[in-house]
Order: structure tokens, then C-alpha cells, then sequence
């Protein structure tokens, strides 16, 4: 714990003013504790026993006084303490989800969504705990027990020994209960994660599960690890639930004792009935924050046990690496000099030697896996090459910035992404909306038509994944984005495999004449989107094995005979 403690101090000093809030509002109510003792003792002596008729008056009211000022004080403490752990909480929220996305995608692959998702909402909601409530309330009840026990001590120095021997008696199982605690906590919110990743799955591929008519097979897998779930929390419910009831009759046992001891010091004449009461009521009131004080300590260890899951992510380092440079002008030229690229020991890109410059369309065609995506995924730096470099403009390409780099690249992949945003706002991903060039890019793209179809044009709001568009005019939206994006480097990976031919063709004719001064790469299954290209790569098994126009390899290379034989069926 004190190394999380540590780990949110700099966050926490930040809210001092708000912390001497929440001080005031505790001292507030512990001095209101104590006198709801003290005043017990002018209530029997001299109310009942003495029968002084103004208390039948002072003690009422001093008694509504009492609990007036507790209760400004737990009003103050409790909305200041919730203001910075809300604020803390969202700004981790924040934080931790800009690490996620700035991390490389080995890790973004590595880790199911609904992992990270549980870990930026559930593991950043239980630790709000920590940093709003836990050190308030801990500091409160700490203050409140030794602001009680000042108080007995006062009364009866004797008894008071008597009566809290029992104290240290709590300390060693609340240890044990604590550490089973946190042991079911962490393991809960995996579980959570799997609950999360198991529905993320499910939503996100709800259409073949509609086609196979596998409903109740989904939902007999969520119920094993909906109820996983259940069991993991009710092992924790079990230990946790321990703590009131030992407590109760640890105070059980403390206040017989007062009774009998302090019973016969009234006897014996050495005390008053007033002070028996008022020491009575102390002891009665000091198991109160003792109690709450074990309660608090077993709910930090789930808070703990989330923290440690937030700061993993939090120190992990990503193996991209950010460059220094600033590449402020366009792309003009690409290279890759023996590039290789392994994934687990296996060579996805082996040395692969290739040059393009400004102007040139070059193609990439092989059979599935052969690594065309990973060719042009080293451009975007999804990954960095084991050995060799790849150039940009005649520099390694590690040395530019990754925000830099990427603004003169365009991205169009076969999973078409659709933000639940305006179709102009998709269009103009990322940048500032201007409506003519939205206009163009679509144009472009030829989407004129079925954008001018739509209710509200540009502006029409498009839903989950684009589900309001079919496949091909979602694919015309994807072109568009790029196209918007004004890039020197182009990178189309199936770009048009949703379209009909005649669409292809006029978006091919169109972007020949907007990618004459750009550099454009081409993943295609189809003849007609690769043949007119400046140069074709063919790729088997992360080699280059030929290369050249589609005239030249059909003469030289039986390996692109047979995959142009499989575009034209």
C-alpha cells in the first residue's frame, strides 16, 4: 500500500486547499463525537440526579447544537472528499486511455479490448476509493478514536486500560483478512476484464451470431464466466463480511468490561453515575471508528489490488520509439534497405530492398499472409524492423516524429472504420471540417450520389460502424478520408474490394489523376486494380520474389502467372 501511496502523492498534494476542507469538516465532527460523550455526564448528574430544571432546556438544545455541527461537518468532508476523488478519477481516466493508444500496436494486439476497457472504467472507479475517502476517513477515524480515548483516559485512567486491552487484540486478523482480500480482489477484476472482452465479442459480431442462430450457445458462454464472476466476489463478500461482526464483539467484549469494572467504582464511590455515563458512552463511541477503521482497511486492498493493475499499464513502455525530427514536407521518396520483420521468431518481412519515389503507384500482390500488411505497416510504424532501415526522403525512418510522419500518410485497410460521428466529421477525421473539401474527397471517391441521397447530407449522423451504409459505400467513405487528408504517401490495402467493377473504375480514373505527385501502395486481389500499376512486388512468404510492370512478369515470373491466372476467375 505504501508503494501505491506513493504513486498518487504527486496527484494528491494537488488538492491541498481541498483536503483543508475536508479537515475542517472533520474536525467538525469529531469535536461534535466527544461532546455527544461529555454531554452525558451534566444529562445524568444533573438533569436526573441533581434535577436542575434549566437542563430540562440547555441539554436539548445543546444536544441538537451537537449534531447540527456533526452534521455540517460530514456534509463538508463528504462533498469535498468526492470532488477529488471524481476529479482525480477522470483525469486518470484520461491519462491512462492516452497511454493505451500511444503504446505500439504489438501491445494494442497482445491485449483483448474488453481487457483494457475494464481497466479505463472498472479498475479507475475502485480506485477512487483510495484517493478521495481513504485517507479523510482513515485520518478521521483515527482522530476520532484518539480524541475518545484522551477522553476516558481523563475520566478514569484505570478503567480506560481496563476497558481498550482489547484494542491491539483487532490488529493481527484484520493483517489476515486483508491480504485474502486483496488475493480475491485482483482476481475479480480479471474476471471483470473476461465479463467485458466475452460482451465486447458478442456486440461486436452480432451479425453471425444472428446468421448461425448461436444465441443461446453465446449466452451459455457469458453465463460461465458471468457466474465465474459471482463466485470470485461472494469469496470476498465471505472474508470482508468478517470484519463488522469481529469487531462488534471485540466492543461487545470492551464495553462488559466498563460495566463491571466501572459498575463497581460507582458502588465503591469513586465515580458518579454522570461520569460512568459519559465514560460508558466514550468507550461505545471509540469501537465506532475502530470498526470503520478495519472496514476502510479491507476495502483499500481492492482499491490496491486496482491501482496496481492501472500503474501496469501506466509503466509500460512502448517499443515504438518517438523521433526527434519534424518531417515538414512531403514525401518525395521511400526505401527499404534489407528490411526484415520477425513475429515470435518467425520472419513476417525478410530482406526485403526496394526503393519508390514521388509519382510512382506501386502494387503488392501474394498469397495471404505472405506480409503485404506488414510491408505497409512498418510505414506507419505499427512496427520497427529487427535489422535493416527504411528511408524517408533519405532518413531513417525512427528519426521523424510518429504525429509528423503520419500526417503525410493515408491509411485505407480492409476493416473499414466508421466513427459513430457525422459522415463529414469522418470524411475529415481528425481536422478541421471544410465543407468544399469534403465535397471533392467524396467526389473522388464517388460518393456524390449516395451522400446526396441522404437526409441530412454530409451532416447525417452515421451509426455504429457505419451500419446506416452498406459495405461499399462505407469503403467509398474510407477512400474519401484519405484522400481528404491531402497525404504524399497513399496506403491502400483492399481499398476497393467492396465495389462493383464500374465503381472501381471510375475511382481508379479519378485517383490516377489525384496521386500523380504522390507515392502510392497498393495491396489489390483484383487484375484490374494492380495492371496499370508503375511496379508490382510480388511477395511469398515475407520475400520479394519478382518485381515489375504486369506485362513483364507475366513473361518472367510463373509465381505471378499463377496468382494473375487466380485475379481474372
Amino acid at each position: 500500500m505504501k508503494i501505491i501511496l506513493k504513486r498518487f502523492w504527486p496527484y494528491i498534494k494537488e488538492y491541498k486547499f481541498y483536503y483543508l476542507l475536508v479537515l475542517f469538516g472533520i474536525i467538525l465532527t469529531v469535536s461534535a463525537t466527544v461532546a455527544t460523550a461529555q454531554i452525558m455526564k451534566p444529562l445524568m448528574d444533573d438533569m436526573f440526579i441533581d434535577r436542575k430544571e434549566e437542563m430540562l432546556y440547555l441539554i436539548p438544545i445543546g444536544l441538537v447544537g451537537i449534531y447540527f455541527i456533526k452534521a455540517i461537518g460530514r456534509y463538508i468532508q463528504s462533498v469535498y472528499m468526492n470532488y477529488i476523488g471524481l476529479h482525480i478519477v477522470t483525469r486518470f481516466r484520461e491519462m491512462l486511455l492516452a497511454k493505451m493508444i500511444s503504446l505500439d500496436m504489438g501491445f494494442l494486439y497482445l491485449n483483448r479490448s474488453g481487457e483494457l476497457i475494464s481497466r479505463v472504467t472498472n479498475d479507475i472507479n475502485r480506485i477512487q476509493y483510495f484517493v478521495s475517502n481513504m485517507l479523510p476517513e482513515l485520518f478521521r477515524e483515527l482522530l476520532s478514536v484518539i480524541a475518545l480515548v484522551s477522553y476516558t483516559v481523563y475520566l478514569n485512567p484505570r478503567l480506560a486500560l481496563y476497558s481498550l486491552v482489547v484494542v491491539p487484540l483487532v490488529i493481527y486478523p484484520l493483517i489476515l483478512i486483508a491480504k485474502k482480500l486483496k488475493k480475491y480482489s485482483r482476481r475479480s477484476q480479471e474476471k471483470n476484464a473476461d465479463v467485458v472482452t466475452r460482451l465486447t465479442e458478442v456486440f461486436n459480431n452480432s451479425e453471425i451470431i444472428k446468421a448461425n442462430a448461436t444465441e443461446k450457445f453465446e449466452t451459455k458462454r457469458f453465463s460461465k464466466q458471468n457466474w465465474q464472476f459471482f463466485r470470485i466476489n461472494m469469496k470476498s463478500v465471505y472474508v470482508g463480511e468478517i470484519v463488522s461482526p469481529m469487531m462488534e464483539i471485540i466492543g461487545a467484549t470492551g464495553l462488559a468490561a466498563v460495566i463491571y469494572i466501572g459498575g463497581k467504582e460507582v458502588y465503591n464511590g469513586n465515580m458518579s453515575v454522570g461520569e460512568f455515563t459519559a465514560f460508558l458512552t466514550a468507550v461505545g463511541l471509540v469501537f465506532q471508528p475502530i470498526r470503520r477503521i478495519g472496514s476502510i482497511y479491507s476495502k483499500v486492498q481492492d482499491a490496491v489490488a486496482a491501482s496496481e493493475r492501472v500503474f501496469e499499464v501506466m509503466d509500460t513502455k512502448s517499443k515504438t520509439v518517438d523521433g526527434e525530427s519534424l518531417l515538414d514536407s512531403e514525401i518525395k521518396s521511400v526505401e527499404f534497405k534489407n528490411v526484415s520483420l520477425k513475429y515470435n521468431e518467425k520472419y513476417a518481412l525478410k530482406d526485403i530492398d526496394i526503393s519508390m519515389k514521388e509519382g510512382e503507384n506501386i502494387a503488392l500482390v501474394g498469397d495471404s499472409g505472405g506480409g503485404k500488411s506488414s510491408f505497409i505497416n512498418m510505414l506507419l510504424r505499427f512496427y520497427d524492423s529487427q535489422d535493416g532501415d527504411i528511408l524517408i526522403n533519405n532518413k531513417n525512418i525512427k528519426d521523424y516524429t510518429l504525429k509528423s510522419l503520419k500526417h503525410h500518410i493515408s491509411l485505407v485497410s480492409q476493416r473499414i472504420y466508421i466513427f459513430q460521428d457525422t459522415l463529414a466529421s469522418n470524411v475529415a477525421y481528425g481536422q478541421e471540417i471544410d465543407e468544399s473539401k469534403v465535397d471533392e474527397a467524396l467526389k473522388l471517391a464517388d460518393a456524390t450520389d449516395f451522400v446526396n441521397s441522404l437526409e441530412k447530407g454530409i451532416y447525417t449522423q452515421m451509426e455504429e460502424f457505419g451500419a446506416n451504409l452498406s459495405g461499399g459505400q462505407r469503403q467509398r467513405v474510407a477512400i474519401a478520408r484519405a484522400i481528404y487528408k491531402h497525404s504524399s504517401l497513399l496506403l491502400f490495402d483492399e481499398a476497393t474490394s467492396a465495389l462493383d467493377n464500374e465503381s472501381e473504375k471510375r475511382i481508379q480514373e479519378a485517383l490516377d489523376i489525384y496521386t500523380k505527385d504522390k507515392i502510392t501502395i497498393t495491396i489489390a486481389h483484383r487484375l484490374s486494380t494492380i495492371k496499370h500499376s508503375d511496379k508490382i512486388l510480388v511477395i511469398q512468404q515475407g520475400s520479394i520474389v519478382a518485381s515489375g510492370t504486369h506485362d513483364e512478369l507475366l513473361d518472367s515470373s510463373e509465381v505471378y502467372q499463377k496468382l494473375a491466372g487466380k485475379f481474372e476467375k
